[in-house]
């Protein structure tokens, strides 16, 4: 009877574990088809709201400045070429490149033997002419004398011929002496006439002579100049360049030896826009002295200088555009002809324009500004300059508005936004900007890490002496650079 109950028992178990199975499995395909044959249920849809930098556009007056790139030139350039041609026989100690000379010092002389003598025949030459010159004055006072003589004896021989014929009138004087008498005062008169033509040749003479002694004269100055030409002097206190002179040498006349640069009167030549051009006259149309600082960067040479807008060209030039314009330069400490600057000349003040990133502004002449419910709206404005990474815009209800500082595809007019506000004219720190200011740094090395670093700079070999005596000066303060020493350190494996 036991074996029999177990039985039974062990049978209704199994049995309810059968059953409680297929209640189970019916469960789960029910669940699966209702799972399937159920429409789908979306979750609500959330509004993205995006983090915007803004910046709160003041409307104030703001001098634009216009950036351009030119090249220094000297006011005062002077050619030396030689007037003669010859050999040099002395130099000056200064005359060699950049050598600084001043006014009327003497830079070349020119073997003035051929042009001495040619001088002294000059003078001899005037010397004769002058002799010939007095000698036609005294032919012509003595021409003159006669002359006077041969006038006195014609008006004797005519009273003399007047007489006879008062005494034939009378009946006392016979025909053959009134015709004698008349006879001897016209031979009297072709004297006079005769002493008159000596009297033109004379002067004829002295006119002559007037002229041999004027081209003399222009001979010897020729001469007195062919040979002050000989000696070549500056013509003003000035810097050499392109020497290309030695002792000894022969010249050729007017050949170029040097240039003579005044360093002291340098202007900056540099080529802008037509449009930019048009901004910078005045009032009457003609180019105002605008304020002009012009900056030597190379290699962090940080030299600056100012000055004023001075002429622009008279012409365009060939295959060129825009205008190009001149500023003459104040205090030039530094500069020198032929650099290569960065020129920035101070426009007319513009009255109630903003200051934004240049990022702020969209391609169709909008920005976007924070409106109610912390949602973007789109407002145009107008572009007045551009200003490196900023720009100058002016608009209708731009006062006081909240703008983006930088747009996205993503932003637009309607999108929620979270603001960070940040003040005008100012940018986030960038990463190139972190890790200058990382190297700008100063830390304290020890001794041993000091000499470390000395004997890694001096001997490598790939560095140029100039960059090795700045790294070793650096290294011998007592707080050196971070950046520096990562960069050895770097080098050295360590």
């Amino acid at each position: 009877m036991r074996f029999l109950r177990h039985s039974l028992t062990g049978l209704f178990l199994a049995a309810v574990a059968v059953a409680l199975m297929l209640y189970a499995g019916q469960m789960v395909v029910g669940a699966v088809q209702t799972r399937l044959n159920a429409e789908p249920r979306k979750p609500p849809a959330r509004e993205r709201v995006f983090a915007v930098n803004l910046v709160t556009a003041d409307l104030q007056e703001v001098t634009p400045e216009l950036i351009a790139f030119g090249r220094v030139e000297s006011r005062r350039t002077l050619e030396l070429r030689s007037a003669q041609g010859g050999r040099i026989i002395h130099l000056s100690d200064r005359f060699e490149e950049g050598g600084v000379v001043q006014a009327g010092e003497i830079l070349i002389q020119i073997d003035p033997s051929d042009m001495q003598a040619a001088l002294q025949e000059a003078e001899a030459d005037m010397q004769d002419a002058r002799a010939e010159e007095r000698d036609a004055t005294r032919d012509l006072t003595l021409a003159k004398d006669e002359l006077k003589a041969t006038q006195d004896q014609a008006q004797l021989r005519a009273r003399a011929h007047q007489r006879q014929l008062e005494l034939q009138e009378r009946g006392v004087g016979t025909t053959a002496a009134v015709e004698a008498a008349e006879l001897t005062a016209v031979q009297a008169r072709q004297a006079v006439i005769s002493r008159r033509q000596a009297v033109s040749q004379a002067e004829a003479r002295v006119d002559q002579a007037a002229t041999r002694v004027a081209r003399s004269q222009i001979a010897l100055d020729r001469a007195r100049r062919d040979l002050a030409d000989t000696t070549l002097r500056a013509g003003f206190d000035g810097t050499l360049q392109a020497v290309t002179l030695v002792e000894g040498r022969l010249v050729s006349a007017n050949e170029k030896l040097a240039e003579l640069v005044d360093g002291d009167q340098l202007e900056a030549a540099f080529r802008v826009s037509t449009l930019q051009y048009a901004r910078l006259l005045g009032a009457d149309n003609r180019l105002s002295p605008a304020p002009v600082r012009v900056t030597l960067d190379a290699a962090g040479a940080g030299l600056e200088a100012t000055g004023r807008l001075s002429r622009a060209s008279g012409a365009v030039g060939d295959g060129q555009t825009g205008r190009l314009l001149y500023a003459s330069l104040d205090l030039t400490p530094g500069f020198k002809p032929g650099d290569f600057v960065t020129v920035k000349v101070s426009e007319p003040p513009l009255l109630a324009v903003a200051r934004v990133p240049a990022s702020a502004l969209g391609s169709d002449g909008t920005v976007l500004v924070l409106g109610p419910e912390e949602r973007l709206q789109s407002l145009p404005v107008e572009l007045l300059r551009r200003q490196g990474d900023d720009v100058l815009i002016r608009g209708a209800g731009l006062e006081g508005r909240q703008v983006v500082t930088g747009r996205t595809p993503l932003l637009g007019a309607g999108i929620r936004v979270r603001p960070l506000h940040q003040d005008a004219g100012t940018a986030q720190p960038t990463p190139a900007a972190e890790r200058s200011a990382t190297a700008a740094e100063l830390i304290e090395l020890s001794e041993e890490r000091r000499a470390k670093l000395v004997a890694a700079v001096e001997g490598s070999a790939g560095l140029p002496e100039a960059a090795k005596e700045r790294m070793l000066a650096a290294l011998a303060k007592a707080q050196v650079p971070a950046g520096l020493v990562n960069r050895i350190e770097a080098r050295m494996g360590g």
